[in-house]
């Protein structure tokens, strides 16, 4: 009796999973909604009489789970990091070039579909969904645990038993063309506002707070990266562990294809650049992977994305209409944008009312002239952009655009240096979208990460006279009377917005150098100066060419750099921002050594190893006083070489006569000390 049980509720589980995907994700009702609803009922009667034969994945619990007031901040263990783009074959070309010259001709590509919808990273614990967060900044992002586990094709708990106890695997959630429609044209007969484009919709439904609500949208999601500890133990390539976390239970792309050549690449390109449109989704573009794990390690990272992949974009969609007006934006640095305001036209699934013309160059480029007829397309499908005027159209008679001499805030003469397209207006301390720019730029996620301030908040205290400087926002505590005076800013409010204020006095000096938006300086620059500096007094007594000597730093930076902290006014900004306790010095950690027998001595890791991870074995080099370095150059004391190394860093090491060795001679080093 207990068997059949068992098996009747396994076999309506799968049945009514496959109803409910057909109908919320592909918009295609197989079964009456009556008959629906008597089976839904009878799985739901059984699993409460024999509660030991529920499936975690069942229907009845993809129903969404309690309210969310807040999404709580996660740090990613592994970064989701972007990827490099590009739109030519060209690059494509030159990219498996680099790849070739640093891990040799035997090297396969992974192609998969890119896409358009939204990033998320989901790890599971012993088979079980525990967390599942959006990719934030890359670094950290939103829980969205409670909502990712309603998306029918996403897995609560896993029956297959090959999978690492933690892992982590990456994915895009998105929404099938057939079901958006559906969704609209509900929306549109209830006299509600409809959405743009499936990718909006996505992105918006996995932002409520309510996972009941979202478990009513029809969103799906593409499984695609795993992540875990000593990852290449369990799989040599990205193919293999695609294969073993379809056999797991994840939904994968059927499209993606293992490719030996340039020129399959292009082919893959080619056919899909077309075939896209049969899609029931969205797809931009193509994913370009290495497919050996131990050639993307070897290959490595750049600050912002990984040097083993790329994604080619198709094509941007083209449309014409009129440029109604050219207004002017000035930056938090100054740098004054030029932007083309238009009479309203779809694009890409977005209706553009506005794109950007970058600079004075570009609009002399393009011969602008008043109610020119132009094409707007949009760069890498997101941000609109003016590419040319149709000259038949254009009115007899027109005015050309002229840039203007002036800032459009503050009427202070621009200024343009030699050899860039940019003007500036001088005027940073008094012209107020700089002002305001700043300190925005100052509370953002990325540096300070001030919460209970945003920018309208910002906006709000300029006008009132409460900030006209960064150190400002640390005397806040002091005007609580006049904070109390503002509309729709109640006690509580004051409350999560000065402890925010307080807690941001624990950020890192990088965080805070990063914050000052001192031009040139993003957060990878804002990380090399602490690294190198250690604190603010160090790099204020440097010199031009101190400075510049930073790698990656270079001479405009370094200018830009020198002339900020020897600016009288920012120095004074400085000192009142350490009398507020914000650091401006990096905190050293002590470091416990377990030997002493690698110090003095340099070491670069490259290739497999069968008994350490790279990770471990740098970990065991640094311990015992050995330094890390990230090249080879005749100051590198070791090479520790492993399998599947790369030839372009054998023959640099070869020629520079630097001493190759394996992990079993760094063991010996340190043992023969000891």
């Amino acid at each position: 009796m207990l068997p059949d049980i068992q098996e009747k509720i396994q076999k309506l589980t799968q049945e009514l999973n496959a109803y409910n995907y057909q109908y919320y994700v592909l918009a295609n009702s197989v079964i009456s909604d009556y008959d629906f609803d008597i089976k839904l009922k009878e799985l739901e009667a059984l699993e409460q009489q024999y509660p030991e034969y529920k499936d975690p994945n069942s229907p009845t619990q993809k129903v969404g789970g309690d309210l969310t007031q807040k999404f709580n901040t996660v740090q990613h263990r592994w970064p989701m990091l972007s990827l490099g783009n590009t739109y030519n074959e060209q690059e494509l070309r030159d990219f498996d070039e680099r790849v070739r010259k640093i891990v040799g001709d035997n090297v396969q590509y992974v192609c998969e579909l890119k896409f358009d919808g939204l990033s998320i990273s989901i790890t599971y614990e012993n088979g079980k969904l525990v967390r599942a967060v959006t990719r934030g900044d890359g670094t950290q992002g939103d829980d969205v645990t409670n909502n990712v586990k309603t998306i029918r094709s996403v897995p609560h708990q896993l029956h297959a038993s090959s999978f690492p106890d933690q892992f982590e695997i990456r994915g895009e959630i998105f929404m099938h063309h057939a079901a958006f429609a559906r969704l609209n044209k509900q929306r549109e007969e209830a006299g509600e506002q409809v959405y743009a484009n499936p990718r909006n919709f996505a992105s918006g439904t996995i932002k409520l707070q309510d996972p009941k609500e979202v478990a009513k949208r029809p969103l799906d999601c593409f499984l695609y990266f795993l992540y875990a500890e000593n990852r290449n133990r369990l799989f040599e390539s990205h193919w293999d562990s695609l294969a073993a976390v379809k056999r797991w239970g994840f939904q994968i792309s059927e499209h993606s294809k293992l490719c030996s050549s340039i020129d399959e690449i292009l082919a893959f390109i080619d056919y899909w650049d077309t075939a896209r449109h049969q899609l029931s989704y969205d797809i931009d573009g193509i994913v370009i992977k290495v497919n050996d794990y131990a050639q993307q390690e070897e290959l490595g990272f750049t600050a912002k994305s990984p040097r083993w992949a790329i994604s080619y974009k198709f094509k941007a969609e083209r449309v014409e209409t009129t440029l109604e007006s050219v207004t002017y934006q000035v930056g938090r640095t100054g740098a004054v944008t030029p932007v083309a305001n238009l009479t309203p036209v779809l694009l890409a699934g977005t209706t553009v009312k506005r794109a950007s013309l970058h600079n004075a160059n570009e609009i002399a480029r393009l011969d602008l002239h008043a109610g020119d007829t132009v094409f707007v397309e949009k760069g890498g499908e997101i941000i609109p952009k003016v590419i040319a005027v149709n000259l038949e159209k254009r009115i007899e008679g027109a005015s050309p655009i002229l840039y203007p001499t002036h800032c459009p805030e503050c009427n202070t003469a621009l200024v343009r240096q030699e050899g860039e397209a940019v003007h500036y207006c001088p005027n940073e301390d008094g012209c107020r979208p700089q002002i305001v720019g700043k300190l925005q730029h100052f509370i953002g996620r990325k540096m300070m990460d001030i919460q209970g301030m945003g920018d309208e908040t910002i906006e709000t205290f300029y006008d009132l006279g409460l900030l006209r400087k960064i150190s400002d926002i640390y005397t806040l505590k002091d005007h609580r009377s006049a904070l109390t005076q503002i509309e729709r800013f109640g006690e509580k409010s004051i409350e999560n917005m000065l402890a925010g204020i307080e807690q941001s006095l624990e950020k890192p000096f990088e965080k805070v150098l990063f914050g000052l938006g001192i031009r040139h300086v993003g957060e990878t620059i804002a990380k090399k100066l602490a690294a190198h500096f250690k604190n603010i007094d160090a790099m204020g007594e440097a010199s031009l060419e101190d400075m510049a000597a930073v790698p990656d730093i270079g001479g405009r930076i370094a200018e830009s750099i020198h002339a900020y902290l020897h600016n009288p006014e920012h120095q004074e900004e400085i000192a009142r921002l350490k009398a507020a306790g914000l650091p401006f010095a990096i905190i050293e950690k002590e470091q416990v050594f377990a030997g002493d027998s690698l110090t003095g001595k340099t070491f670069l890791i490259s290739g497999v190893f069968a008994d350490f991870s790279r990770e471990e074995l740098a970990e065991l080099i640094e311990s015992h006083g050995g330094k890390m370095v990230s090249s080879i150059s005749a100051k590198l004391n070791y090479l520790v070489a492993g399998d599947k190394m790369g030839p372009s860093k054998l023959a640099k090491a070869e020629k520079l006569q630097v001493p190759i060795i394996s992990d079993k001679e760094v063991l010996a080093m340190i043992n023969q000390s000891n």
